[in-house]
């Protein structure tokens, strides 16, 4: 019996070795079923996809068309500051008056102190180029005079081109305003105007004395006082003699007297002749004596005296009031601001000293040609600071730096230029900003955005993909409706960011209504050449 058993229980471990066996069998057949591809079923797999159209909505939107560039935010017009220090006499130390970076430098304001002297800023386009005294002319001092009135100091009418004594005292008020002693021409010629003063005194005196002389040779008796006293009383005594004669001579004369023999004509007429002789003398000492000599002295003295103040007056025209080249810094636009400063106190000037721009904030920017030529001046765009967006202006477009023409071997004498590139500069004022918006973007890169064509208000859109040629260069859209689809003659407008305005459609267009802008996979040839996109742009903007 245990023999029966034994053999029975080993049936049916076979049994079920061969099922596990052939369920595994089944398993792997249905795998491999799946990887076997027959040739039929692999053809099947190969062929494309039914074609199908690719549809979008027709939109209701504003277009919008705008350049987006990056630039560089800084100040305006930087300008490098710099004096000539070759008539200084010694090294061109810095005493002072040193600006600090961000500080605002105004009209009339120093700017460096340089051996003890100021460096005065003042309004002009002109460099400084010469030291200016009595005498010169030119369009510098003209400037000179111009600044002069702008900082509210008379230094004459700016039309006239020549340095004079007006000129010099509005430089002098210039240096008092500023708190300086003003230029001086030196000690030789402060000494030359003394010895001119001291001539021209010496002159004045020599003219008083020789006057004098003339007035007191020119007066009738003055020579001799007492000749004209004896001839007076001469006069006089001969005066009452005729007169007693006479008195005597009309006495009735008694038959006993003898004659008086004085009373006889001859008498009489001997009286006559003294009163007139002693008239005479009297009058002679009354005709003006000769001063021809004492006029010639009066004549030489005032000679002298008009050669020394002709001296005096080009002594002291020599030492009027100059302005030193290196004492003043003409600048466009005022106030300006302090961007770098290369010296320090104690230390020496050596050309540059500082770099100065003007107050307003701007962006630097390039774009291409054809993007420049949207950018009109005062056109608005924004760029974004911190997150908040600030109104920028196109203030400027410019063309590029140019360079000596490459194919005439790097130059002609005429200096022909030629341009660097096909790229124009674009500068933008910059709307109000916070003092912390201001420190965050202070030489920072920035990107800008400016629009330059937008329509009115929301049109109908869609993209520029629907669009297709028609056979006369309409353009059209293709519009699905129904599981049909119909070409339909369209006017476009405005293209911006991959749209097109919709103004006029020969069939009703709404938005929501689908427009074919492609299709699912390869077509026949005659809906490929359909389906080219026209990217006409019928207002004439670039799309």
């Amino acid at each position: 019996m245990s023999k029966v058993s034994s053999h029975v229980s080993g049936g049916r471990r076979t049994i079920v070795a061969m099922a596990v066996v052939a369920v595994v069998c089944l398993a792997a057949g249905l795998g491999l079923s799946r990887l076997i591809v027959s040739p039929g079923q692999a053809a099947a797999n190969a062929a494309p996809p039914t074609a199908g159209p690719i549809t979008v909505p027709v939109e209701s939107r504003v277009i919008g068309n705008e350049v987006v560039l990056r630039g560089d935010v800084g100040y305006d017009d930087p300008v490098d500051l710099q004096i000539e220090v070759g008539d200084l006499g010694g090294p061109a130390v810095v005493t002072g008056q040193v600006k600090e970076v961000g500080e605002t430098i105004d009209a009339a304001a120093v700017v460096l102190e340089v051996a003890g002297r100021p460096v005065i800023a003042l309004p002009g386009d002109l460099p400084t180029y010469r030291t200016l005294r009595s005498g010169v002319s030119g369009p510098d001092v003209q400037q000179l005079k111009a600044a002069l009135r702008a900082v509210g100091i008379d230094g004459g009418d700016p039309a006239g081109a020549t340095y004079d004594s007006t000129a010099a005292a509005g430089v002098r008020a210039l240096y008092q305003k500023v708190g300086y002693e003003a230029p001086t021409g030196g000690e030789e010629v402060t000494g030359a105007v003394r010895s001119a003063q001291e001539a021209v005194a010496s002159a004045e005196a020599g003219v008083r004395t020789a006057q004098a002389a003339l007035a007191g040779a020119g007066k009738p008796g003055t020579a001799d006082g007492a000749a004209v006293t004896q001839a007076d009383g001469a006069v006089r005594e001969a005066e009452a003699q005729l007169d007693y004669l006479r008195q005597q001579c009309a006495l009735p004369v008694a038959p006993t007297d003898a004659p008086n023999p004085e009373c006889t004509p001859p008498g009489i007429l001997a009286a006559e002749n003294a009163v007139a002789n002693a008239r005479a003398a009297r009058s002679a000492l009354d005709v003006v004596p000769d001063t021809t000599i004492e006029r010639d002295a009066v004549r030489a003295a005032q000679d002298q005296l008009k050669a020394a103040r002709d001296a005096l007056a080009e002594a002291q025209s020599d030492a009027l009031t100059p302005l030193p080249s290196n004492e003043v810094v003409y600048l466009p636009s005022l106030p300006r601001r302090v961007d770098a400063v290369s010296v320090q106190r104690g230390g020496v000037v050596q050309g540059k000293f500082m770099s100065v721009s003007g107050a307003t904030v701007q962006v630097t920017a390039t774009a291409s040609r054809a993007d420049a030529e949207l950018l009109a001046t005062g056109t608005v765009g924004t760029m974004s600071v911190d997150g908040t967006d600030v109104a920028v202006t196109v203030a400027e477009v410019t063309d590029p730096d140019t360079k000596p023409d490459a194919a005439s071997g790097g130059g002609s004498d005429d200096g022909a230029k030629a341009p660097t590139g096909d790229r124009r500069k674009v500068v933008f004022t910059v709307g109000e900003l916070t003092p912390e918006q201001l420190a965050s973007i202070q030489g920072s890169n920035v990107r800008v955005r400016v629009p330059v064509s937008s329509t009115d208000g929301e049109v109908l859109a869609v993209p520029l993909a629907a669009l297709t040629a028609g056979p006369g260069g309409e353009s059209r859209i293709e519009v699905m409706s129904g599981g049909t689809s119909t070409l339909v003659e369209v006017t476009t407008g405005l293209a911006a960011s991959g749209f097109v305005e919709i103004t006029e459609a020969k069939e009703p267009l709404k938005a929501g209504d689908l427009v074919v802008v492609g299709v699912s996979a390869q077509d026949d040839g005659d809906r490929t050449a359909d389906a080219t996109p026209d990217t006409s742009d019928e207002s004439g903007e670039d799309a």
